[in-house]
């Protein structure tokens, strides 16, 4: 535990090192009042083009180090059984990925907000749905690691606790297909750059699903049942490795 907790405060430190050279605020969150206008090339000023590029990089940052820690945690499971018969506490390894994500998205997908920026939570979740959505996020991972962290521990055992995880999966990828982008409505390049992140959301979206399809059948008790189990996080690998590909 004391591991994962040191591991966890190395990981901010880094990414709170890479934000404050980043210091920038999403376009479409600094106006809550009212939805962001694209902002073709006539319109783009030397300090808003500044400040497209480091949110670029930012939003780039989060996606890749959220898929950093969704394929870490994939390999572990992979290997979970022959990597706990030298070392149990391996069991929580994988856990421990989903929580150091959920709450680095939950704190730093939104440099904004307090305590990096001066706006409120409740009121950029108010008027951001962009905002409101890397909150739910974070939710549904950090709800998955709890739970997942308790059956790896022998604490929660009840049936339920193993249909938690496709669950939320199936969620959060529905959520992927509605979720807005501010950042992208802007530039002279803004309706390809929409386009492409639209594409690559449509893609973790399809992922997730895929996750969440094979670790269900991988709770059932069939003769493929041992496939399901090798496949899942297989197909939560690729889920990550789409992640850290990811590009504006």
């Amino acid at each position: 535990m004391r591991t994962i907790v040191w591991m966890a405060m190395l990981i901010f430190t880094l990414a709170a090192a890479v934000k404050a050279v980043q210091p920038s605020t999403h376009p479409g969150h600094e106006a809550p009042e009212g939805m962001p206008m694209p902002m073709g090339a006539h319109a783009m000023t030397p300090d808003s083009q500044a400040k497209l590029l480091a949110d670029k990089k930012e939003s780039e940052f989060n996606h890749h180090l959220a898929g950093f820690f969704v394929a870490l945690g994939a390999v572990f499971m992979l290997f979970q059984d022959r990597l706990t018969m030298r070392w149990p506490a391996v069991k929580h390894f994988w856990p421990a990925c989903f929580l150091i994500s959920g709450i680095f998205v939950l704190v730093w997908s939104d440099t904004e907000l307090w305590p990096f920026g001066r706006q409120r939570w409740i009121d950029a979740m108010t008027h951001s749905s962009e905002v409101l959505q890397h909150k739910i996020f974070a939710v549904l991972l950090l709800t998955l690691a709890i739970v997942e962290w308790q059956r790896a521990r022998g604490v929660l055992t009840a049936a339920w606790s193993g249909w938690m995880f496709p669950a939320l999966a199936i969620g959060g990828s529905v959520l992927l297909l509605f979720h807005p982008h501010d950042a992208g409505m802007h530039g002279a390049d803004h309706l390809e750059r929409m386009a492409r992140i639209q594409s690559e959301h449509l893609s973790y979206s399809l992922a997730g699903i895929g996750v969440a399809l094979t670790r269900s059948l991988s709770e059932i008790e069939t003769h493929w049942r041992k496939v399901f189990t090798r496949t899942w996080p297989v197909v939560m690998m690729v889920l990550g490795i789409l992640l850290m590909l990811y590009r504006e």
